[in-house]
């Protein structure tokens, strides 16, 4: 089976340094992953690199059988952070979702009759078709996120990249957009997202690629999420426990005396940490 996305030695950033280098990773077809590293480590840089939207410095990127860079269009959907998004600019939910085909739909803001039904079969699915005349920034956080999916979906993509999808809502928003997204991969959509979330969202998904300016590991949570590898991906020491086939990820507990001093960093076993 073809590599959806293919990436070979990738350096990519927008001066003169760049943010990514040396990445080497594959996705197959129908594959759910999740990125993961701090802040500033080139986790947007690297979807926004399978877009074409960063110049690539180095080695080369594939998605869908196409070289990113070179005027090629694969079947991607993309949902950027939601802190990135105008929410007073004038524009409703049906809005929103159409432009994710006024490339294909000719003159803008005319769409097809069947990018019409093609959009509220989306809404309905992620039941939002009530909000289509609402303006985006009248919604709440999980309704804002599913009309942006719904953008990206409207093209009807092989691909799914998105980009923090459950930072910044409450814990029932984030559980919907996993189930939905659940949902799509179930029925064929590759799907990328990165994430600052460990164990609510990148702990329960089947792969797990850790960057900090490069690849440091990529598997299986259980794999993946050890203290050696999280301390390489994040700076510090972090403690890993595995109980009842969960894999959970805390900082390293510090002890402080009455006036706030540092007293201990102290190291956690899992054995102790699962007593």
């Amino acid at each position: 089976m073809d590599d959806i996305i293919e990436l070979r030695g990738l350096a990519a950033g927008y001066g003169a340094t760049p943010v990514i280098s040396g990445v080497d990773f594959r996705v197959q077809p129908g594959e759910f992953v999740g990125i993961v590293g701090p802040s500033g480590s080139g986790k947007t840089t690297l979807l926004r690199t399978l877009l074409g939207a960063v110049r690539i410095m180095g080695g080369s990127a594939h998605v869908d059988g196409k070289v990113v860079g070179r005027g090629s269009r694969p079947s991607v959907g993309y949902v950027p952070q939601l802190e990135t998004i105008d929410w007073n600019f004038p524009v409703t939910v049906e809005e929103v979702v159409l432009m994710g085909r006024a490339m294909d739909s000719g003159i803008w803001p005319w769409p097809r009759k069947a990018d019409r039904r093609q959009m509220m079969e989306l809404l309905e699915r992620l039941g939002i078709a009530a909000f289509r005349h609402t303006h985006i920034r009248n919604l709440s956080g999980g309704q804002q996120q599913r009309v942006f999916l719904a953008r990206a979906l409207i093209r009807s993509p092989r691909l799914l990249l998105l980009d923090e999808p459950t930072s910044g809502v409450d814990i029932k928003t984030r559980d919907d957009v996993l189930h939905l997204l659940v949902d799509l991969n179930r029925d064929g959509v590759t799907v990328l997202l990165s994430t600052h979330e460990i164990n609510a969202v990148a702990a329960h998904l089947p792969r797990v690629l850790c960057i900090n300016h490069g690849v440091i590991a990529d598997g299986p949570p259980r794999d993946v999420f050890t203290p050696e590898t999280l301390k390489r991906t994040y700076g510090g020491d972090m403690v890993v426990v595995h109980q009842n086939g969960l894999t959970l990820v805390a900082d390293t507990p510090h002890i402080f005396d009455l006036e706030g001093r540092v007293l201990e960093h102290r190291h956690v076993s899992e054995d102790a940490a699962v007593r």
